[in-house]
C-alpha cells in the first residue's frame, strides 16, 4: 500500500512536470515601464533604509576591493575587466534586495534573517546560476585580453589608436553584457519567488527581453547610467544606486513574469 501511494506520488510529479511551460509566458510591457519600477525601488528604499544600505555599503566595499586588487596586479584596463565582471556578477548578490522588496510588498515589514533564509533555501540554483555567470566572465576576460593584444590602445600613442581600442573593446563587452542581462534580468527574483529550476528561469528571463526590447532597452541604460554615475562618485553612489536598481529588479520581474505555473515560495506567499 505504502509502496504503491509513492509510486502514484511520483507519477503525479512527474505528470505536473510534464504540464508545465518550457518558458514562463511574460506580459507586453511599454517603453517606459522601467522608470516605474525605478519609482517603486526608490519607495522600498526609503521604507527599508537601513537594510537597504547595508546591501549598498557590502556592495561598494566589495567593488572597492576588487578594483583595488586588480590595480595592484595588473593595470587600468585590468580594473575595467574586473568592474565589468562585477556588473555581470551582480544580480546574483542582490537577492537580498529582491526579498526585501518583496517582503515589503507582501508584509509591509523586513527581518533580516528572512532574507538570508531565502538565499539559503534557494542557493543551489543560486550556484548552478552564478557558475554559469563565472563561465561568461572568464570568457570575456579573456576575450579583453586578445582585444588589448590585437588592438592596442598605446600602439603609437595616437588618438586614432585610443579610439579604435575602445570601439573594439566596446563591441566585444557589449555582446557578452547582452547576452548576460537577457538572461539573468528576471532570472533571480523568479528562482527566490519560485519552486523553479535556474535553467528555465534563465530562458524565461531571455524570452521576457526579447518580447519587450524597447522596454529592456530602457532598462539596460537605466542600470548603466546608474552604474556609470557610481563609478563616477568613487563608488560611493553605488552604496544607493545598487539598492534601487535591485529593489526595481523585482517590481520589473512581478510586472512581467506571470509564473503561476510554478509553486511559490511559502515565504513569500502573503
Amino acid at each position: 500500500m505504502e509502496t504503491q501511494s509513492i509510486s502514484e506520488k511520483i507519477e503525479k510529479n512527474k505528470v505536473e512536470e510534464d504540464a508545465k511551460p518550457f518558458v514562463s509566458p511574460c506580459r507586453k510591457l511599454d517603453a517606459l515601464a522601467p522608470m516605474r519600477w525605478l519609482r517603486k525601488g526608490w519607495e522600498d528604499f526609503k521604507r527599508a533604509p537601513v537594510h537597504s544600505l547595508t546591501y549598498g555599503f557590502v556592495m561598494m566595499l566589495f567593488s572597492i576591493l576588487i578594483s583595488a586588487l586588480a590595480y595592484k596586479v595588473g593595470s587600468f584596463t585590468m580594473v575595467i575587466v574586473m568592474m565589468a565582471g562585477f556588473i555581470f556578477i551582480g544580480p546574483a548578490l542582490a537577492m537580498g534586495l529582491y526579498s526585501i522588496s518583496c517582503q515589503l510588498e507582501k508584509a509591509g515589514r523586513v527581518r533580516f534573517f528572512q532574507c538570508i533564509r531565502q538565499g539559503r533555501k534557494r542557493l543551489g540554483n543560486q550556484m548552478i546560476l552564478a557558475f554559469a555567470l563565472l563561465i561568461v566572465f572568464l570568457v570575456w576576460a579573456r576575450a579583453a585580453s586578445m582585444v588589448h593584444i590585437f588592438v592596442p590602445a598605446t600602439t603609437d600613442g595616437s588618438l586614432g589608436s585610443l579610439i579604435l581600442f575602445l570601439l573594439v573593446g566596446s563591441a566585444v563587452g557589449s555582446l557578452f553584457a547582452l547576452v548576460i542581462f537577457c538572461s539573468t534580468v528576471f532570472a533571480i527574483p523568479m528562482i527566490m519567488d519560485r519552486d523553479v529550476d535556474a535553467v528555465t528561469a534563465m530562458l524565461t528571463s531571455f524570452n521576457a527581453v526579447l518580447r519587450n526590447k524597447p522596454a529592456m532597452f530602457v532598462w539596460a541604460m537605466a542600470i548603466v547610467i546608474g552604474m556609470l554615475f557610481g563609478f563616477m562618485t568613487f563608488y560611493l553612489g553605488l552604496m544607493v544606486i545598487l539598492p534601487i536598481i535591485g529593489h526595481a529588479t523585482w517590481h520589473g520581474y512581478r510586472e512581467t513574469i506571470i509564473a503561476d505555473d510554478w509553486p511559490q515560495d511559502p515565504d513569500t506567499q502573503s
